[in-house]
């Protein structure tokens, strides 16, 4: 059994830390409620977000995990009974139609086979069937690696005035995520980010705060209703609840990191990454899942039918190295390795195919 400080955590998320961002959650911390200075504090992260999503739409972070973002998205937009289009191809798209229904709208699934991409003339009978008023879709599907191109989708729903939202939480930071022509974008700050699991961000559009203040909101801490006029000119701003601060300063190191590396050579990394895991994958004989053309450079599936769990056991056993299967009816039959956010590194991918290839072995 390996000691716990040589292990490596090479799952698609949360991801290992950086040793500032370690450090950032041990700072002495602000209260929200009444010191002006965590207000500053949290405008300016704010701006720094922005940076990452690289869109002027109005960031938000709340105090929770990526979940919270995807049901605050629906909750805050979705009216009773109104027909939400869930574009899916795989674990979480389907999902949303599970939060549609939730919150009193009705989903209808427009469903694809798990190795396919979404074809915008057969999205466009969708919407032209039944008019929907939002339509979420998941940009990278962590289960089985999958990266949406989603563009010519975005534009089809654009111009048939539906409000767009989309899980970028696996590929914001690590991939270039097609922001500008979406309303609600989803991030999460355990993923690419490499920060501890608890917070989620989102992008904001005119179009979408328009819904969210037409709209009758059924929750409030999964609203996104107190945060739409949230004010930073008379500090200490009014936040809706107590936020997490020293999850907000990780964050803050994390972003920092990115920034300062450069989001375009981040991505370069990601691809760099990606491209070797894949490499040692064929050469011990495993199929990467999906198709190159749709695979992700945050995640690599590989195919072991029905050996994705002891496969797991006996990384983490014997050589310290933590992987994930899959999830859902493939959760045997996928092995995934996470090169996202502070694991996009190569020298950590070869540490973790190695010891793949005495396992196999």
């Amino acid at each position: 059994m390996t000691d716990q400080g040589d292990r490596l955590v090479m799952t698609p998320g949360p991801t290992a830390l950086p040793p500032e961002v370690r450090e950032a959650m041990a700072r002495p911390i602000h209260n929200p409620d009444v010191e002006p200075a965590f207000t500053e504090f949290y405008r300016d992260l704010l701006g720094e977000v922005g940076e990452v999503y690289r869109t002027d739409d109005d960031p938000v972070i709340l105090a929770g995990e990526g979940m919270l973002g995807l049901e605050a998205s629906v909750a805050s937009l979705v009216a009773p009974d109104e027909t939400v289009l869930c574009l899916s191809n795989g674990l979480f798209g389907a999902g949303f139609a599970d939060l549609v229904e939730t919150h009193g709208g009705e989903a209808v699934l427009h469903e694809v086979p798990a190795d396919e991409g979404f074809d915008v003339e057969a999205v466009k009978g969708a919407i032209e069937t039944h008019d929907p008023a939002v339509a979420t879709m998941v940009h990278c599907e962590t289960p089985t690696g999958v990266l949406n191109d989603l563009d010519g989708v975005l534009a089809a729903l654009d111009e048939a005035g539906v409000l767009t939202v989309v899980d970028a939480v696996s590929s914001l930071g690590g991939t270039p995520v097609p922001t500008r022509g979406i309303d609600v974008c989803l991030g999460a700050s355990q993923k690419c980010l490499s920060s501890p699991p608890g917070l989620s961000m989102l992008s904001v559009s005119e179009d979408a705060w328009r819904k969210v203040a037409e709209t009758e909101q059924d929750s409030f801490y999964a609203s996104l209703e107190p945060w739409r006029e949230l004010s930073f000119d008379d500090p200490p701003a009014p936040f809706p609840y107590t936020h997490s601060v020293s999850n907000l300063y990780a964050l803050e190191a994390s972003i920092d990191r990115l920034l300062e590396e450069g989001v375009e050579n981040a991505f370069e990394r990601h691809e760099a990454a990606a491209a070797r895991c894949r490499e040692r994958g064929r050469e011990l004989g495993l199929e990467p899942h999906p198709p190159e053309e749709l695979a992700s450079p945050t995640v690599t599936a590989f195919a072991v039918e029905g050996r994705a769990g002891e496969l797991q056991r006996r990384l983490a056993e014997d050589h310290g190295v933590v992987l994930s299967t899959g999830l859902g009816e493939r959760a045997d039959d996928l092995l995934r390795v996470g090169h996202m956010g502070y694991n996009a590194d190569e020298r950590k991918v070869e540490r973790a195919m190695d010891a793949l290839a005495v396992v196999l072995e």
